[in-house]
């Protein structure tokens, strides 16, 4: 049984931090692209960033410079560090494992960025 398991998300300030991690099992890690999506309200689903077998990495181009995604591959864990964070960054952000034609998603964890 696949399982991926988001947490780290919660409310911060503008211009503030947040790491989320996912902890996935069931799977063989090492060979899975993870990635971490994203969903605000009324809006598609959005990759925010990606991370391959072979650690290349890819962002979207409203986070490059502010988040950054590793892979802990020891821990079958993939992180998103989030920093200076915006309002606009505020969704539900999921974790993807991604080969071939196999994919799985967590459950999602909440962001949000307010005042």
């Amino acid at each position: 049984q696949v399982q991926l398991v988001e947490s780290g998300g919660g409310l911060v300030q503008p211009g503030g931090s947040l790491r989320l991690s996912c902890a996935a099992s069931g799977i063989i890690f090492s060979r899975f692209t993870m990635g971490w999506y994203r969903q605000a309200p009324g809006k598609q689903r959005e990759l925010v960033a990606h991370v391959t077998s072979g650690s290349s990495r890819n962002y979207v181009d409203s986070v490059k410079g502010r988040f950054t995604i590793s892979r802990e591959n020891a821990e079958n864990t993939v992180y998103l560090q989030m920093s200076s964070l915006k309002p606009e960054d505020t969704a539900v952000y999921y974790c993807n494992a991604k080969f071939g034609a196999r994919q799985y998603w967590g459950q999602g964890t909440q962001v949000t960025v307010s005042s």
